[in-house]
């Protein structure tokens, strides 16, 4: 992209111009990671928490900034996964496998997330989040999911699309599908 040009430039973000597409890209990491915890017994962790852009509480699975501080630079994609899984959640994965990758909305942004299934995990802190975060942690079995997911509906919530591929993923490698 030799003729990319950068039209706003922000302390997170920044909006560029190639020929006459227009675009976001992140100022501030080198990545983003999405994790799918799954408890030892089968159950899914999710997060709530509210969104300003959207202004309404979203359920999501834990996900972060990679190499986003100065603590945590030339972190790896793993690493970065493990601390915000124990961030938002306050579980540790004992053990962490890379599923795939993608664009999180290829027209709006560059940002592609990277997805881990996080397996066996157990509860060592209380979660919640950094700094002015406010995350409300959920534990919903594998099989009641779909019912939860549409009584946070009901509630007003919005839950992001990219639980579908979570779920997806994670019931294929349980063999529940």
């Amino acid at each position: 992209m030799n003729n990319k040009e950068t039209l706003y430039q922000g302390k997170f973000l920044k909006i560029v111009k190639v020929n006459e597409w227009e675009f976001v890209e992140r100022t501030n990491c080198t990545g983003v990671v999405v994790i799918i915890p799954i408890t030892k017994d089968k159950k899914f962790v999710f997060v709530e928490q509210y969104r300003i852009p959207i202004a309404k509480n979203t359920i999501e699975f834990p996900a972060g900034l990679v190499n986003d501080d100065n603590e945590s630079q030339n972190e790896t994609f793993e690493l970065a996964a493990l601390r915000e899984l124990l961030e938002e959640t306050g579980y540790h994965a004992d053990k962490l496998r890379y599923l795939t990758k993608g664009p999180n909305s290829a027209g709006l942004t560059s940002e592609i997330s990277t997805f881990f299934l996080a397996e066996d995990i157990r509860k060592i802190a209380e979660g919640g989040g950094v700094e002015n975060e406010s995350i409300i942690i959920h534990e919903v079995p594998m099989d009641d999911v779909d019912e939860w997911l549409e009584e946070m509906k009901k509630q007003g919530k919005i839950y992001s699309p990219k639980i579908y591929a979570g779920i997806y993923l994670a019931k294929r490698i349980y063999k529940l599908i």
